[in-house]
C-alpha cells in the first residue's frame, strides 16, 4: 500500500544513543537534557531566537493564545486541518472565518478587514502546505485595529523568505509548528512555540509547566504540555537525517511537476521556498477529484482529500460563507510524497491519474 505519507525513522543505531543517555540519566521529561539540545539545535537550524517545545502542535496554539490573552473572536481561515479551529473553540474563542485566495489557498487580507469587530483580538492565519501568506498586508491589518497574530505554522517547516532567507516563523506575534509522526520533521508526537517575545516564550514556558516557575512555587494557572524525552530523542536523531529528508521530497516533487503540470496548483510561492511538505493536485470539481481518489485507492494508493471539509461547514461553528474554500476543499487531493517513495511506485501513481483524465 502507498500512503500519502510515510513517518521518516532514522537507523535504530542513531536512535539508540540518545535512547542510552535517557537511561544512563534517568530523566524523562521537565526539561530534560535531551529536550534543551533538541531546543537549541531546531532554533539554530530555523534560525530563530525564541523556540519552545510543547507535547503536539495543537497545544502549542493553545498556551499561545493564553499567553497573548485572547478572547471573544479569532479571525481565521476555513481551509486548514480541523485543528486550526478546534483549538479556538475548546479555549472558549469564537472563530471567524475570512476566505481564501484562490490561488495561494492562504486567508485572503482583502477579506479580513470586514470580519473585525469590538470583539476581534487576533488572526490567526495558516501558511496552507507551506505556502506562505501574505504576511506583510495581514501585520498592516493587526496594526491598524491593534490585533494580535499567531500563524499556524504546521506546515511550514524550514520554510524562508527568499530574498532574503529569513524563516517564515519570524513574522507575527508568534508562530507554531507540528512535528507529528507525519510532518517532515517529527518528533513521534509534538510542536513548538516560536515568537521573537522572550517575555511571551518565558509566560509559555511556566504555562506549560502547570505554572510552576520554582520549587515550590506556583505563580498562576497552567497545564502539563512538555516535550518528553523520547520524544526529543527522536527529534535529534531525525535531525540528523535533515538534508536527506527534505532531497527526497524536492526528488518527488519535481517528478510531479514536471509530469502533472496541468494538476498543479496556481503558482503562488513567489517569495518563499516551497518545502513539500505536501504534495496537493487540483482538479476541475468535485465529482471529477472522487472518481480520481476511488481509482487510486482500488490500487491500493492512498490519497488524502487535504483539507476537507472547508471548516466554516463544521456543525460546532456559527455557518458562514466562504465560497472559495469550499470550492477548492471540494476538489483538490494530496498525493504520495515522503523520503523512500520509490520512482516506480511514484509512475504508478502519475500514470493513472494520466490515464484517467
Amino acid at each position: 500500500m502507498i500512503n500519502v505519507t510515510k513517518t521518516f525513522l532514522p537507523v535504530r543505531k542513531s536512535f539508540d544513543k540518545y535512547v542510552d543517555r535517557i537511561y544512563s540519566n534517568n530523566w524523562l521529561t521537565n526539561f530534560g537534557q535531551l529536550e534543551r539540545e533538541l531546543t537549541e539545535k531546531l532554533k539554530d537550524f530555523l534560525g530563530v531566537n525564541n523556540l519552545l517545545l510543547t507535547t503536539n502542535g495543537t497545544l502549542a496554539m493553545q498556551v499561545a493564545y493564553k499567553a497573548l490573552g485572547l478572547n471573544g473572536e479569532v479571525i481565521t481561515t476555513p481551509f486548514s486541518f480541523v485543528a486550526t479551529t478546534s483549538s479556538l473553540v475548546w479555549e472558549g474563542l469564537t472563530p471567524i472565518f475570512a476566505d481564501i485566495n484562490s490561488n495561494s489557498l492562504n486567508i485572503d487580507p482583502n477579506f479580513i478587514e470586514d470580519k473585525i469587530t469590538s470583539k476581534t483580538s487576533a488572526i490567526l492565519p495558516v501558511h496552507v502546505f507551506g505556502r506562505s501568506c501574505d504576511v506583510k498586508s495581514i501585520q498592516e491589518i493587526a496594526d491598524r485595529h491593534d490585533l494580535k497574530v499567531i500563524y499556524d505554522a504546521a506546515h511550514s517547516f524550514n520554510v524562508r523568505v527568499t530574498d532574503t532567507s529569513e524563516s517564515i516563523l519570524n513574522y507575527g506575534d508568534v508562530s507554531t509548528l507540528s512535528f507529528h509522526a507525519t510532518k517532515l520533521f517529527h518528533t513521534i508526537e509534538g510542536g513548538a512555540i516560536i515568537s521573537d517575545d522572550s517575555n511571551l516564550i518565558a509566560e509559555c514556558r511556566k504555562l506549560i509547566n502547570f505554572g510552576i516557575t520554582g520549587y515550590d512555587q506556583v505563580d498562576g494557572q497552567g497545564i502539563n504540555a512538555k516535550m518528553n524525552e523520547f520524544s526529543a530523542a527522536m527529534g535529534l536523531a531525525v535531525l540528523e537525517n535533515i538534508d536527506f529528508i527534505i532531497e527526497e521530497r524536492e526528488r518527488i516533487g519535481h517528478l510531479y511537476q514536471k509530469l502533472l503540470p496541468e494538476y498543479l496548483l496556481p503558482p503562488s510561492i513567489k517569495n518563499s521556498n516551497n518545502n513539500f511538505s505536501y504534495f496537493p493536485v487540483l482538479f476541475k470539481d468535485e465529482d471529477e477529484c472522487l472518481r480520481i481518489r476511488e481509482a487510486l485507492i482500488k490500487k491500493e494508493i492512498i490519497p488524502r482529500r487535504y483539507f476537507h471539509p472547508s471548516l466554516e461547514s463544521l456543525k460546532y461553528v456559527k455557518q458562514q460563507s466562504c465560497p472559495i474554500s469550499k470550492d477548492i476543499s471540494g476538489r483538490i487531493l494530496c498525493l504520495p510524497i515522503y523520503p523512500g517513495l520509490s520512482e516506480n511506485d511514484q509512475y504508478l501513481v502519475i500514470n493513472i491519474l494520466r490515464d484517467l483524465l
